[in-house]
């Protein structure tokens, strides 16, 4: 039996079935959030162009749930050049425009909204920035430190489904062909800005990934963003929890974020 711990949930895996058990102590709490997760994966299923978990067995009550394993390795794993094969992007890009398109009627049953104001964003990096920076090399500070002070993005017009947590942990490949096999981690999907499902992926692979994504320049700006604000809360969570994995590749990632 295998076991992953995340922030807000514990995961085995037996006999080729994943068990998610959320972590929320007020029961009642824990077996909405169990409710949710199914249903969002349930309604997923025929929806997204790319294999997404499907439910099997769903004890709220008890804060778990249940569903076969998906092939596949987290993306984070693989070496950094070998991260964005032929043909990534242009799966990615169909995945989102599918997910995005998701009626928002029904993502309302589903989800809730999950819209910071810009300048919420920008006093949360400085707060995380400021707890990691003695771990950011000296000849990135002055970069950093100018996006902090800098005026931020104009506030998204348009609010879609969103996975909200698209980083290349969620994301799983075939090791040896590096095709994408699944998207996982559902629990924080919501009604949101289009931007952070690509703020994620162009933290974690770069400025190329986020061109070949997305064409409107306002998004982008907006990715840009928030991929700079997230980057130093995976760091302390790599920090603090001692996954180097965290480390390597948010420390990585500083250097195309701000480069000066």
């Amino acid at each position: 039996m295998t076991t992953w711990e995340g922030t807000d949930h514990v995961a085995l895996e037996r006999d080729g079935t994943i068990v998610r058990f959320a972590k929320e102590e007020h029961r009642e709490k824990r077996a909405e959030e169990v409710r949710r997760e199914a249903a969002i994966l349930t309604a997923l299923a025929g929806v997204v162009t790319i294999p997404t978990p499907e439910p099997v067995l769903c004890q709220p009550d008890e804060g778990f749930l249940a569903y076969p394993k998906l092939p596949g390795t987290p993306l984070a794993h693989l070496p950094l050049p070998w991260r964005v094969p032929p043909g990534f992007a242009t799966r990615i890009r169909e995945f989102l425009v599918r997910l995005h398109a998701f009626p928002l009627g029904h993502a309302r049953e589903l989800v809730e909204l999950d819209v910071w104001p810009m300048g919420e964003w920008l006093d949360a990096a400085r707060q995380e920035y400021a707890a990691v920076a003695h771990h950011v090399p000296s000849e990135l500070h002055g970069p950093i430190e100018h996006f902090l002070s800098a005026p931020v993005p104009e506030a998204p017009g348009e609010l879609v489904f969103c996975h909200n947590d698209l980083g290349i942990e969620h994301i799983l490949v075939d090791p040896q062909t590096r095709e994408i096999t699944g998207v996982i981690d559902w629990a924080d999907a919501a009604i949101a800005d289009p931007a952070i499902d690509f703020a994620r992926l162009y933290r974690d692979l770069g400025p190329s990934i986020l061109d070949e994504l997305c064409e409107d320049a306002e998004v982008k700006a907006r990715a840009r963003f928030y991929g700079r604000c997230t980057v130093f809360e995976d760091l302390a969570y790599g920090l603090d929890t001692g996954r180097e994995t965290y480390v390597t590749n948010s420390s990585a990632a500083l250097e195309w974020l701000f480069p000066g």
